[in-house]
């Protein structure tokens, strides 16, 4: 039972596994009427929210933070520490992908891979703190190096990025690389020296704050967590408040971040990374369930190739996603009488889908994280020995209630987070308050898309190795 858990698991590209808990257990209601409620929760939520007018409240919700001394002396061993744990856990994701047993439920990368860093990193992330970049084993590397030969063109943004991860999530639902441990360790091989090379190339700066998307993806989760490091120090804030902002925001600290004064998004290539996302995780919990099944199976009969199927809802499904939310940002401007334009919008009220996403990432993948906690203490624990009985655990039914719980909670701290941006941006409380009804419109249909996939009985995506 285990063993097909985590088959299961790997096989839904570690997306599904929540979906496919919820979808087992009876709902009390109709289908129509679950999902509806969840938008309609979502929209009450910003009629709440428009009722707090106070500016000098909502300043001090999102300002509201605690500090501690500067430890510059234990940051630097936590640093040192973190960079050696980092090449040593890299060199056993390589080691064993080609040494250890070629079976995903026993194999270290595997379970490493996806439920330690895409479930269990991930989630730590957005709950605590970013704890990527003291890990990070390829910027421990590439620092020690020459580097900076080339300057990296600033009007490029973080397209990199996009295009990076954009890359990564499909090599991940479509390889089979989630099964093939020898694959996946080439797949890391690969990626080392390419973000080795190019950090060494444009610096190890540059590359890491645009260009590497796994940098990226942890950066911009990170700053929905309530820790985060400020000019040295520990800082303590409300979870996602750091996002809203503040004009007040030294340029050298968000620098320092590598993200925006403004609430972590610059531009539209942010914007972009933003929805990505929610987008991915949209995307593989759809692939992974029966009525995704029936689509793809479809399409392939009419003739198409699967790839080609699977790539189409793809990136057509992204592009979908970016439209609602510029549409969103052009209507916001249009009703507006305002000098703010529809593209610096889109970028201000862009960090709220930070908060969703991670929603969204928790109702997907706490179910499997927690299922697997043995199974990876056991790999950890003798990373050179294959386990001869990896446990899993079987979590109770409620952790299906759990899952809508965590996508509505995103999306009404999302809601807050994007009516203090509001009121930030707007001198005007009315223009304030307006403002933001088209974004809340574009999240009230993500909530009511993943709803529905949380609903919806699971299924090995077809086709695929």
């Amino acid at each position: 039972m285990g063993v097909l858990l985590l088959a299961r698991g790997v096989d839904a590209s570690n997306a599904a596994v929540g979906l496919g808990d919820a979808s087992r257990d009876p709902l009390s209601v109709p289908r129509w009427l679950y999902v509806a409620t969840g938008g309609a929760t979502i929209g009450a939520s910003a009629l709440l929210a428009s009722f707090v007018t106070d500016r000098r409240l909502v300043r001090r919700i999102h300002r509201w933070s605690v500090t501690t001394p500067d430890r510059a002396t234990a940051r630097r061993v936590g640093v040192a520490a973190g960079n050696a744990l980092g090449l040593g856990l890299l060199a056993l994701v390589v080691y064993r992908g080609f040494a250890g047993p070629q079976i995903p439920t026993v194999n270290l990368a595997v379970v490493f891979v996806f439920a330690g860093m895409r479930a269990g990193l991930t989630m730590f992330a957005y709950l605590v703190g970013n704890a990527w970049p003291a890990l990070n084993p390829w910027r421990a590397v590439a620092r020690r190096l020459p580097n900076g030969f080339v300057s990296y063109p600033v009007r490029v943004g973080r397209w990199p990025a996009v295009a990076g991860l954009l890359a990564l999530v499909w090599m991940e639902t479509t390889t089979g690389m989630t099964k093939r441990p020898e694959l996946l360790a080439s797949v890391v091989l690969a990626y080392s020296v390419l973000t080795v090379v190019g950090a060494v190339v444009v610096g190890v700066g540059p590359w890491f704050r645009n260009v590497d998307p796994v940098s990226v993806f942890f950066r911009f989760y990170g700053r929905v967590a309530p820790l985060s490091w400020d000019g040295g120090t520990l800082r303590l804030t409300l979870p996602g408040m750091r996002l809203v902002g503040d004009d007040d925001a030294s340029e050298g600290d968000a620098a320092a971040d590598g993200v925006a004064a403004n609430g972590a998004v610059d531009g539209p290539s942010d914007v972009a990374f933003a929805v990505l996302l929610v987008w991915e995780l949209t995307y593989s919990g759809f692939v992974t369930t029966e009525r995704g099944a029936t689509v793809v199976r479809a399409l392939v009969d009419v003739g198409l190739p699967p790839l080609a199927v699977y790539g189409g809802l793809y990136l057509l499904g992204f592009a979908a996603f970016v439209g609602a939310y510029v549409l969103a940002a052009r209507v916001s401007a249009s009703r507006l009488q305002t000098h703010r334009r529809a593209r610096e919008l889109a970028v201000q009220f862009a960090p709220p889908l930070l908060v969703i996403a991670a929603g969204y990432h928790l109702a997907h993948y706490l179910a499997f994280f927690v299922s697997l906690t043995p199974s990876l203490a056991a790999v950890l624990a003798a990373p050179l020995s294959t386990p001869a009985n990896p446990l899993v655990l079987t979590l109770p039914s409620w952790v299906s209630a759990a899952n809508i719980v965590f996508v509505l909670g995103g999306h009404l701290l999302a809601i807050w987070v994007a009516h203090s941006t509001a009121y930030r941006l707007f001198p005007s409380r009315m223009q304030a308050i307006r403002s933001q009804y088209p974004f809340v419109v574009v999240m009230m249909g993500y909530t009511a898309a993943s709803l529905w996939l949380i609903s919806l009985p699971t299924s090995p995506p077809p086709f695929l190795p």
